[in-house]
């Protein structure tokens, strides 16, 4: 007698870190920093991370919204999920754009804004040490 045991596994989450999306059509940008598929919601919530120059966050803002436009696009398509584009960036010096706590409120979980702002600035100091000395 054989006993044939089936085990479904339902994945609700799925994180993805620097990988690409495979896509029935080429799109150029298809590596987002992080994906976060919820299929449970039915949303995908593409994370997009840089440290930037403090006087172009707006503008490296926009960039990254443009830059997944396709993307966001054909994931809608292919999962039928609501996708959206999270751009998080912080100024070498730790400056940030009014937008930024909307954006980082999007991504579930608890997120301390000086944190990060911390995060970048030592960054930061670190890259000026190696230079300068």
């Amino acid at each position: 007698m054989i006993t044939i045991i089936i085990i479904i596994i339902i994945i609700i989450i799925i994180i993805m870190w620097n990988q690409r999306v495979q896509t029935d059509r080429t799109i150029p940008n298809n590596k987002p920093d992080i994906t976060i598929r919820d299929n449970e919601k039915r949303t995908c919530m593409l994370i997009d991370v840089a440290i930037s120059g403090d006087r172009n966050l707006i503008k490296k803002e926009a960039e990254k919204i443009l830059k997944y436009k396709d993307l966001t696009i054909e994931i809608q398509r292919m999962w039928n999920v609501k996708t959206k584009v999270i751009p998080v960036i912080i100024g070498a010096t730790g400056t940030i754009a009014k937008s930024f706590r909307k954006y980082v409120s999007n991504i579930t979980g608890n997120h301390e804004v000086k944190e990060l702002q911390k995060t970048a600035i030592l960054g930061t100091a670190h890259i000026l040490r190696k230079v300068l000395t």
